[in-house]
């Protein structure tokens, strides 16, 4: 997966500025998709290109479970977010629905990738590429079964450990 970078490095983004509360009530993926971000960046819909990723501190996604976190995000068009932590309802959720992956990275890789950077994720060797600037970090592993579901493309594909 290659894709640019969008930022923002405060920790605890929680999911009502990640899709504002009076929009929970839209259901078509695409109108919760111009909400993106909203609470941060109204135009951050508008500067994500299908394949970028976001770039973020400690406990991304936080707050109430609400799915249309992950729905809108990925229908915006981000395929995977890094950050060295994330609340485990955003990350199962992201993951169990197979709308983007959440990609928990070390602390000190946070500060080493910017705003705009291309990155290239290979999954199966557990390493991100810095194009932009040519480095590599780590990322932590997926757990088996979660590797499993991302590659069934979510839970609800996902049976025995086989794609159904």
């Amino acid at each position: 997966m290659r894709g640019k970078v969008h930022k923002f490095e405060s920790s605890n983004i929680d999911t009502d500025v990640i899709v504002p509360g009076q929009y929970l009530k839209i259901h078509d993926p695409k109108e919760l998709a111009k909400h993106a971000m909203e609470g941060i960046d109204p135009e951050f819909p508008k500067k994500v290109s299908a394949g970028d990723f976001m770039v973020c501190g400690n406990n991304f996604g936080c707050g109430s479970s609400r799915e249309h976190a992950p729905i809108a995000l990925s229908t915006v068009g981000i395929k995977a977010i890094l950050a060295p932590s994330f609340a485990r309802i955003f990350y199962r959720n992201a993951i169990d629905g197979g709308y983007l992956l959440p990609i928990e990275i070390e602390p000190e890789t946070l500060s080493k990738i910017r705003d705009k950077d291309v990155l290239e994720i290979n999954l199966s060797q557990n390493k991100i590429m810095n194009i932009t600037n040519n480095e590599s970090y780590k990322m932590v592993p997926f757990p088996d079964l979660v590797s499993q579901i991302v590659e069934a493309g979510g839970l609800i594909y996902y049976r025995d450990g086989k794609k159904r």
